[in-house]
């Protein structure tokens, strides 16, 4: 709630704007897309169990799990520090704003892609989990356009969360 309540400072939002925002964060942001995401690497995992005829998979709640673990950096990065950072270089227009606020997405993305990695390499019938590793690379491409292009992720993250919430 406490990194709800910055956002909604950052946003400028009203007291039924907050909780429409809380429930958001909560519902979808955490809730739904953990949801889509372990639900991937649980059946990622457990196809390439049947194909390589492991005995074994990994549960459901243990990929939800890991996305719970993997969640809290990124709950830290994108919702304290990126509103306790806003004013002072990610609102600017060039391209040191979206070089600061972009780095923020990049740590908070690269740490849940690496928790994740933890996760399932800590599995013993689990092979090739490094590779998850490499969407790392393929992030820090893509951060290299943003940069040079001048697109702000931070800028778009406030402006989709005005639109969802109506404000």
């Amino acid at each position: 709630a406490v990194s709800s309540i910055l956002f909604a400072v950052i946003l400028k939002l009203s007291v039924s704007g907050f909780f429409k925002f809380l429930l958001w964060v909560v519902f979808i942001d955490f809730i739904g897309v953990g949801l889509v995401i372990a639900g991937a690497c649980w059946y990622i995992c457990g196809w390439v169990a049947r194909k390589e005829n492991l005995p074994q998979s990994p549960e459901f709640g243990y990929s939800f799990d890991v996305h719970c673990n993997a969640f809290f950096p990124v709950l830290v990065i994108m919702h304290v520090i990126q509103p306790l950072c806003w004013h002072i270089f990610i609102d600017g227009s060039g391209t040191w704003s979206s070089f600061m606020g972009n780095s923020l997405w990049v740590l908070a993305i690269a740490s849940y892609i690496y928790i994740t990695f933890l996760g399932y390499a800590a599995l013993p019938f689990v092979r090739g989990a490094e590779k998850i590793l490499y969407l790392i690379a393929a992030l820090f491409i893509i951060f290299l356009f943003s940069v040079c292009l001048n697109h702000n992720w931070g800028k778009h993250l406030i402006n989709f969360y005005r639109y969802r919430i109506g404000e």
